[in-house]
């Protein structure tokens, strides 16, 4: 595959921050045109459109750093213009004591990296994508917090008075959470009765409260995946949440270049671990961790509940591999059935493993 430098005839790079974009206009041969900065809105975005123009008329591309976050409106007005823009990780300082740091000199790094890079990324799609992204991200900040308010309850109940204790003890935990919504501090009761009774109170509806609110955030990510990938959903093992994580990491078609590529990405492709005489592969650890988890998730149900998983696991058993190592193989099975269901090939039927030579 071509590396960019040969496709283009020059590169934008940007290092992005809250309120600044630094840009650096470089060659294909690593030589700066011209640099220059702009503030994050939508004036500055212009600005630095016709500075781009103006430095590098011809094939152009942006490459951009933090494209998630504090670059995600300039990639957007960027791909309504009809640019090309691919995404650069934040450059690494210099290994030398005496680097020099600067916000252009990391514009500049971020042009050369792009340049340099055989496998560019692309941008993540907004839009839908998007939406399950901040919806995801809600439901998880309120489902540790109420894992954190449930907690504080169970503290505040062991050292509560022993009246209060003895009523809740023997109640399970939905019922003591609903016990504890409707308490009332007695005035007839001493001052740590009451207090601790209104703590209880206090704590208790803020369980209720998130509990509705990640129950409400659930429903409408149902409604977006089966919207956007209902496929998914017939999958045995895949529920609405591990939907949307795999619906957001994947972002849109032709993404990854290969079903290789989106297994390295999700950190299930097989690294060889084969010392001399011995041919063996091991877990991946690197990748993204959250459709990783997506993927543990979904062979974890399949094991317990699909007979034809547990057929598979089996006879990796028994050829020798470890229960780690079966659940391996299948992990890299599962995320080639996904791959075809995302990339609209027929992945109605789970792929046998002799179609996967390197996860075996």
């Amino acid at each position: 595959m071509a590396i960019l430098a040969e496709q283009v005839d020059g590169v934008i790079g940007v290092d992005t921050h809250r309120d600044t974009l630094a840009v650096a206009a470089v060659s294909p041969i690593d030589a700066v045109l011209n640099s220059t900065d702009a503030p994050a809105n939508a004036r500055g975005y212009l600005r630095l459109l016709e500075f781009a123009r103006q430095h590098i008329p011809g094939r152009r591309c942006w490459a951009v750093v933090g494209i998630g976050s504090y670059g995600a409106g300039l990639a957007s007005f960027l791909d309504q213009a009809g640019e090309q823009v691919v995404e650069v990780c934040r450059p690494k300082r210099a290994s030398n004591r005496g680097g020099r740091k600067t916000d252009m000199l990391d514009a500049i790094r971020a042009a050369q990296e792009a340049l340099a890079t055989e496998h560019l990324i692309q941008p993540r799609l907004r839009g839908e994508r998007e939406a399950l992204r901040v919806l995801l991200a809600t439901r998880q900040g309120a489902v540790l917090a109420s894992t954190a308010a449930i907690n504080q309850l169970k503290a505040l109940i062991v050292s509560a008075p022993d009246n209060l204790r003895a009523e809740l003890r023997k109640l399970k935990r939905p019922a003591q959470i609903t016990h504890c919504a409707h308490l009332r501090d007695r005035p007839a009761q001493d001052l740590e009765h009451r207090m601790t009774a209104r703590v209880m109170r206090s704590t208790a509806q803020r369980i209720q409260v998130l509990q509705a609110e990640a129950k409400e955030l659930e429903n409408e990510i149902l409604a977006v995946v089966r919207q956007q990938a209902p496929e998914l959903m017939d999958l045995l093992g895949v529920g609405p949440i591990t939907a949307a994580q795999i619906l957001v990491s994947w972002s849109h078609q032709g993404r990854f270049r290969s079903e290789a590529a989106f297994a390295s990405f999700v950190g299930v492709s097989p690294i060889p671990a084969s010392p001399g005489l011995t041919n063996r592969h091991r877990l991946n650890r690197s990748g993204d961790r959250q459709p990783n988890r997506a993927m543990h998730t979904i062979t974890l149900i399949r094991m317990r509940l699909d007979p034809s998983t547990k057929t598979y696991v089996a006879r990796k058993i028994a050829e020798g591999k470890t229960a780690r190592d079966a659940q391996r193989c299948l992990k890299r099975v599962v995320c080639r059935q996904i791959f075809k269901i995302l990339e609209r090939a027929d992945g109605s039927q789970l792929v046998e493993a002799e179609e996967l030579p390197q996860a075996a």
